[in-house]
């Protein structure tokens, strides 16, 4: 099962279990939160919203919050001698994404990963 939320204005594609980078959410770390989807799919059967669906959920804990990796922007006109060289990080945050609710009634949450014995 997959769904595809919308938040910082872009739509991302997630499953229940993995982590995603989006743009920064102003919330504390470890705070749970949800999100509106706009498509799911359960087992090959898709279900499409306009623009959301109704009785459907992501729900998602925050992870962390950082800057994403350093993006160089550089301007030249040649022949003029001027060159600017900048730097943009990007702040994000990380999202650990629980539980998907689908509008059919179906719930896939995430697997609790096994501890290996030593």
């Amino acid at each position: 099962m997959y769904a595809v939320i919308k938040t910082g204005g872009k739509q991302y594609k997630v499953q229940a279990g993995e982590s995603v980078w989006v743009e920064k959410i102003e919330s504390d770390e470890g705070t749970p939160c949800k999100f509106e989807t706009l498509l799911v799919s359960v087992k090959g059967e898709v279900f499409v919203g306009s623009p959301t669906l109704k009785d459907s959920s992501v729900s998602a804990e925050i992870r962390r919050h950082f800057k994403a990796p350093k993006i160089l922007v550089f301007k030249k006109k040649r022949r003029q001698g001027y060159r600017r060289l900048n730097g943009h990080r990007q702040p994000m945050t990380e999202l650990f994404i629980k539980e998907i609710t689908s509008p059919n009634g179906e719930v896939e949450k995430a697997k609790k990963k096994a501890v290996k014995k030593a």
